[in-house]
């Protein structure tokens, strides 16, 4: 049975994955808020990690420990992420650097404390979750682009890094889906031609459940 870690799994498409994986693999759900987490780990049956995306040590800390209990960590999903959007002046500098450790540097984080354990095993598959909006420019988006264009980024230098090594990454490239991301801003949007959470999710687990032999570079899915 594979081993999923799954980043952002108390939440939205986090936790829709985890809900679907978790009825054919042992799934681990990561997210920084202790009672939510375990919570929704209950709810789902499947184990979690308390640790903060945009701290390392707590998310050093969290891979061992799944390493020690499991032995592997065979997929990482990257989905912690969270919403800004307005003109960039009138976003606050503190929001601003909020979004980029937690999209950004909270997969490249996780990404790094998760790999050695791949590498020594020579197999694994990273999915990190980027956006259409790290393809694509579109006004009052430039904090939230920036950090997705950085995940789109670093999926496609590492997708070369690690070329030989065993160890399949995959950039996932969703349009709007129906999750809590955007209320959780604090902004109201009409969701009416949104994604289907469903929808969503199977794209994720067709991803994972590619033969080993063989990577998808990158997926994107949006509204027709």
């Amino acid at each position: 049975m594979k081993t999923v870690l799954i980043s952002g799994g108390s939440d939205g498409l986090g936790k829709a994955v985890a809900l679907k994986l978790s009825k054919k693999y042992q799934v681990i759900i990561l997210a920084n808020n202790p009672e939510q987490t375990e919570s929704t780990a209950k709810e789902i049956g499947c184990d979690f990690k308390v640790a903060d995306v945009t701290a390392y040590d707590s998310l050093e800390k969290a891979a061992s420990e799944i390493i020690k209990k499991y032995k592997t960590i065979d997929v990482l999903i990257n989905a912690a992420g969270i919403w800004i959007e307005g003109l960039l002046e009138n976003n606050e500098p503190e929001r601003i650097k909020k979004v980029i450790e937690v999209n950004a540097t909270g997969t490249i984080f996780l990404t790094k404390a998760v790999l050695p354990f791949m590498k020594k095993e020579k197999s694994g598959r990273i999915i990190n979750v980027s956006s259409q909006a790290g393809l694509e420019a579109k006004t009052e988006r430039s904090v939230y682009s920036a950090s997705k264009w950085a995940v789109t980024g670093f999926t496609k230098s590492l997708s070369i890094e690690l070329a030989g090594s065993g160890v399949a990454v995959t950039g996932f490239y969703p349009g709007k889906m129906k999750t809590k991301l955007f209320a959780k801003a604090g902004v109201e949007k009409d969701m009416s031609n949104f994604m289907e959470l469903s929808d969503v999710v199977r794209a994720v687990e067709f991803i994972v459940e590619t033969p080993d032999s063989l990577t998808i570079p990158e997926l994107g899915i949006k509204p027709s």
